[in-house]
């Protein structure tokens, strides 16, 4: 049984998802607050944790930099908000995907379903690792260096850093992306925009073009060596 966390302070959202995911076979637990979400995530972890943008308190920019300093658990937004900025400041701020309310529970239980996908995917024995100039990745360790300095990337930036390195010097789409990476047949196309601008900013030196992560224009991204 997977566990989901909800933070939400409307109290009637917040019990309709609960008991939504419950009879969807999930463990759920909800939170009005993103102070009682933090903690219940400290004492608990959850497998994953949904989040609204408009909390009391701490709001849902900086309840998703809190938990996302604290682990790499899945976090996927649930928001009236549905303003390109608001999206792409989420997603910057670590959440994994986003979803705008009213939630249909199928569309969300196939969100959670990817996840966990995702998270229990493991990449094929014995792979080496994947050297792209002064950059190194170890699909099985879980781990990117730079320079031969670990690189603190999340579950999801992994994985999609993952995916481009098993494809050295092939572009590969948005949607084969979202599709390899999320799980997604079809979807927005600014989760993995976002995704690789945080990557960039972490394996890249920030002068002048990228030189790992490169984009071609009208077809995708890939990594070269």
């Amino acid at each position: 049984m997977s566990a989901v966390l909800v933070i939400e302070d409307d109290d009637r959202i917040r019990l309709s998802l609960v008991l939504a995911l419950e009879d969807e076979g999930y463990e759920a637990t909800g939170a009005p607050t993103a102070e009682e979400g933090i903690a219940a995530q400290r004492r608990r972890p959850a497998d994953t944790v949904l989040v609204d943008l408009m909390l009391p308190g701490i709001d849902g920019f900086e309840c998703i930099r809190q938990l996302r300093r604290a682990d790499d658990v899945p976090i996927v937004v649930i928001s009236a908000r549905d303003d390109t900025h608001d999206i792409v400041a989420a997603l910057e701020a670590g959440a994994d995907d986003y979803l705008v309310k009213p939630v249909a529970v199928k569309e969300l239980t196939a969100r959670l379903r990817a996840l966990r996908r995702r998270a229990r995917a493991t990449s094929a024995d014995e792979v080496p690792v994947l050297r792209f100039g002064d950059l190194e990745i170890s699909p099985e360790a879980g781990e990117v260096r730079l320079r031969g300095a670990a690189v603190a990337v999340t579950r999801t930036e992994f994985q999609l850093l993952c995916e481009l390195a098993e494809h050295p010097g092939r572009v590969l789409s948005r949607q084969q992306l979202l599709q390899r990476v999320w799980g997604y047949d079809g979807g927005d196309e600014r989760l993995v925009d976002v995704h690789v601008g945080r990557l960039r900013q972490k394996i890249e030196d920030g002068e002048g073009l990228p030189r790992h992560l490169v984009t071609v224009r009208g077809l995708g991204y890939k990594l070269q060596r």
